[in-house]
């Protein structure tokens, strides 16, 4: 069982920059790939960015590469999204998961068993 939490979200200005963390709780998190899913209304969650479990590979939608960048602490139970240049577009609840899914389909949220709450990110033009 893993339980995810996030944090870091709030209101910055186009261009602006802002650190998300998702502390995960459970022996086990560096089993898991970790992901970045976000939600804006009347839109469906998409796929932001994820990293494995063990080599730490990364994987972004094009959209944010570049700009965001995914990574993890195991020793601190910690995975992070670190988000430069932000648009208004990039506004959205902010998802992050843990889950055992192949390579080949990371960036797919059925393949992530745990999720948190989610984190609030508003980006103003």
């Amino acid at each position: 069982q893993v339980q995810l939490v996030e944090s870091g979200g709030g209101l910055v200005q186009a261009g602006g920059s802002l650190r998300l963390s998702c502390a995960a709780s459970g022996r086990t998190f560096s089993g898991y790939a970790l992901g970045w899913f976000r939600q804006a209304p009347g839109k469906e969650r998409e796929f932001v960015a994820a990293i494995t479990s063990s080599e730490g590979t990364t994987r972004y939608q094009d959209s944010v590469k570049g700009r965001f960048t995914i990574s993890r602490d195991n020793a601190k139970n910690t995975a992070y999204l670190q988000m430069n240049s932000l648009k208004p577009e990039d506004a959205a609840v902010y998802y992050c998961a843990a889950g055992v899914p192949p390579i080949s389909v990371i960036g797919r949220a059925a393949y992530y068993r745990y999720w948190g709450q989610g984190t609030q990110v508003t980006v103003s033009s």
